[in-house]
């Protein structure tokens, strides 16, 4: 059965771009079908970060009103035959966003697809709540800081109130994936602790993504950093977090100092 992602947070310049493209890579890479669609209208990044921007002729505002049918938009990533993006629109605003239109094109993609990752813009107005509103599960992406943290907070309860899920009154999945984490600086003060993170958050932990040039390289590049850079650390956290969500029971690995050294613990359940 197909599931729907949604990976969001409060507050812009986290992540979510990178962590939708490095997860839909990965899970892609274990030879499921992966649709990554982009709900940032009028912005549109995530084909920038699958290097697909010079192949975008239909995007999402086009299938919502007609003008494009979902295989027409839909692009094949040229180095995983699995994955797929569909695009968000340049020329238009969020308020070509409608609820019959999302929910049509989230159902065809869910006769076509294993999985399909929704990236969220940031912030709680129309953009985002269309891209949670037919999820099954989020991934809610923060960094370090306090206010991240607080951002991801408020996310936490729009999921919990305005997806078709809260109004059926069944429990919305959500876990926790903490991006450019440095334990030095953690351990300095100048950051949260991820102990600190899930205590006033109180969802699962999927992965903390430690502070790496390979994501900014990979992402410069046109490539999720699964791809870009697969050895690297950060890239090892992604192709973990994608194992979690297929239902592997994989230990989480913190970053622990500067020499690289790890320390494991499990993704902990929320009370």
């Amino acid at each position: 059965m197909a599931k729907v992602m949604v990976v969001t947070s409060g507050k812009g310049g986290v992540g979510k771009t990178t962590t939708t493209a490095a997860l839909g890579a990965a899970l892609a890479q274990t030879g499921a079908n992966v649709a990554i669609v982009d709900f940032d209208v009028g912005l549109r990044n995530l084909d920038l970060v699958m290097g697909a921007e010079r192949r975008v002729v239909f995007d999402l505002i086009n299938v919502i009103q007609g003008d494009a049918k979902l295989a027409q938009a839909l692009i094949r990533d040229k180095r995983i035959d699995t994955l797929h993006l569909l695009p968000a629109s340049q020329t238009r605003d969020k308020d070509a966003l409608t609820d019959e239109g999302v929910a049509k094109v989230i159902e065809e993609l869910r006769e076509r697809f294993d999985y399909i990752l929704c990236d969220s813009p940031a912030g709680i107005e129309r953009g985002a709540t269309h891209a949670m509103r037919h999820a099954d599960l989020a991934v809610v992406v923060t960094n370090p800081e306090v206010s991240s943290v607080r951002d991801s907070d408020r996310i936490i309860g729009l999921l919990d109130s305005k997806t078709v899920k809260a109004e059926n009154d069944e429990r919305m999945e959500k876990f926790l994936l903490v991006t450019r984490y440095d334990p030095v600086r953690a351990e300095r003060g100048e950051m949260l602790k991820v102990d600190d993170i899930l205590e006033i958050l109180s969802i699962p932990l999927l992965a903390v993504v430690p502070e790496s040039q390979d994501v900014l390289k990979a992402s410069n590049l046109g490539m999720p950093v699964t791809v870009g850079s697969p050895a690297s650390n950060a890239a090892k956290a992604y192709r973990n977090a994608a194992r979690r969500l297929m239902g592997e029971n994989v230990a989480v690995e913190i970053p622990a100092d500067r020499r690289g050294l790890f320390g494991k613990i499990f993704a902990r359940k929320a009370a």
